[in-house]
């Protein structure tokens, strides 16, 4: 009696697993043709960082470090310098600024720790998520490809509004 019981059990349990695939074939499909339809994007999306500046057009960094302390991945790299210049004809809004940062993507976890960790609401994540290279070491930012006023947006991208639902893979019916 135990093999046939066996055999009840597991072809009650082959059909079960076929009718909830069967289930999903009639509903509509959210494919969406990338790269020609824009991809919809969370409000809090995490991409690409971005290095920001003032309305002056000045580097916010101050190089103080807590974005390397707080990541993880430790995946951020800083060498900040001085600069002695009066205050209009600076670098950054401070004496002092980050004259390197770098940051590699191939260790970086989009944690967002760093966005956190900054006092002066110098780094923030983007929307860019075309990241993919064909060599690791292209995937080490410098702080000419994170500064905001020089780096390229994807225009393959939308921000989806708050009310809007894009968290299903299929549409609501």
């Amino acid at each position: 009696m135990g093999i046939i019981s066996d055999v009840i059990e597991n072809t009650r349990a082959i059909i079960k697993g076929m009718m909830t695939t069967a289930s999903y074939i009639p509903k509509e499909k959210w494919t969406v043709q990338y790269p020609d339809d824009p991809v919809t994007l969370q409000p809090r999306f995490r991409g690409q960082h971005l290095l920001h500046v003032d309305e002056l057009g000045r580097e916010k960094c101050v190089a103080c470090y807590l974005c390397a302390a707080a990541c993880p991945s430790d995946c951020i790299y800083i060498v900040a310098a001085d600069d002695p210049r009066p205050p209009k004809e600076r670098t950054g809004v401070d004496e002092r600024f980050a004259q390197v940062y770098n940051i590699d993507y191939g260790r970086c976890i989009f944690c967002g720790f760093c966005v956190e960790a900054c006092p002066k609401d110098a780094i923030t994540h983007g929307y860019n998520f075309e990241l993919s290279v064909y060599s690791r070491a292209d995937l080490l930012k410098t702080k000419d490809d994170l500064l905001i006023t020089k780096q390229k947006q994807s225009p393959n991208y939308r921000v989806a509004f708050a009310d809007e639902e894009v968290d299903s893979e299929y549409k609501v019916l």
